[in-house]
């Protein structure tokens, strides 16, 4: 049975939400010339903010929105483990957009590049989904897609569900043993102009930026972000092992976002969604 979710401080959620719609309002202010019908909604509280919008797009509401909360009481990430949404200190949202680029592969690294750009030169990415900074994990991404027009199968509706640390949380009930540490923005060096705990802020600025990469990957794909996901590969150079008992030596990934392992037989191709990868 899994550990329930306290719940949340009212005050903390409170001061959360007032922050949050601070950053909405910035976020829609800014994408509103380029991206007209972009909706930005911020809650105090939801079980999921990617739950939610794929109730609404199972519903049939498929117009673009942003959507933050300030506590979750059952966030998940990747593989269907839990996300502890702590209101103040963690940033939760879910872009749903419908798109329909010429091939999906590289869709959550071209996110991961954007985010952790939008976040600090220092971050780094661990294929396929993390931000991390010195071995600990920042932040992940979890996309999810519903169909929207059976006669057009290539145009889906996406949600794309962000978490990142604020300040540093303690690991989940159910990580695996072999996960990486948590870490929180508050812990990186700063210069003044990153304000960790602005969660408004963060909204702002990762927002955009998803936003942005998003609408440049519907039109070119994965391959022109290859070499700035180049720049942050955590993994390469290292000896990783993946979930199906298979190792190798990390050696970056393809333009269609595919993780290449060298190994004694050759290099092998590693698609998105496939494996986890840990280092060994």
């Amino acid at each position: 049975m899994p550990t329930p979710t306290p719940a949340p401080d009212a005050p903390a959620t409170a001061a959360a939400l007032a922050r949050l719609e601070g950053g909405a309002q910035a976020l829609w202010q800014s994408l509103a010339p380029w991206w007209p019908g972009l909706a930005v909604e911020v809650v105090p509280t939801i079980d999921s903010t990617n739950a939610e919008l794929m109730r609404r797009a199972r519903a049939g509401l498929t117009d673009p929105v942003v959507l933050a909360a300030a506590s979750q009481s059952a966030g998940r990430g990747r593989l269907g483990r839990s996300w502890v949404t702590v209101p103040g200190a963690s940033l939760a949202l879910s872009i749903g957009l419908p798109l329909a680029p010429a091939d999906w592969a590289g869709l959550s690294l071209a996110v991961g590049v954007a985010v952790a750009e939008a976040l600090d030169p220092a971050v780094q990415l661990k294929w396929p989904n993390d931000q991390c900074w010195q071995g600990r994990k920042l932040g992940g991404i979890l996309i999810e897609t519903a169909p929207i027009d059976p006669a057009r199968p290539a145009s889906r509706y996406a949600v794309i569900g962000i978490g990142l640390n604020l300040a540093t949380p303690r690991l989940p009930p159910d990580a695996p043993a072999d996960a990486l540490p948590p870490i929180g923005l508050e812990a990186l060096p700063h210069d003044g102009g990153h304000p960790a705990h602005d969660i408004g802020y963060w909204l702002a600025r990762v927002g955009a930026a998803t936003l942005q990469a998003v609408q440049d990957f519907e039109r070119a794909g994965f391959a022109p972000l290859q070499s700035r996901y180049a720049a942050r590969d955590a993994l390469r150079g290292q000896r990783v092992r993946t979930s199906d008992g298979g190792e190798g030596i990390a050696d970056g990934v393809d333009a269609d976002g595919a993780l290449r392992l060298r190994t004694p037989e050759g290099v092998r191709r590693v698609q998105q969604g496939e494996v986890s990868v840990r280092p060994c």
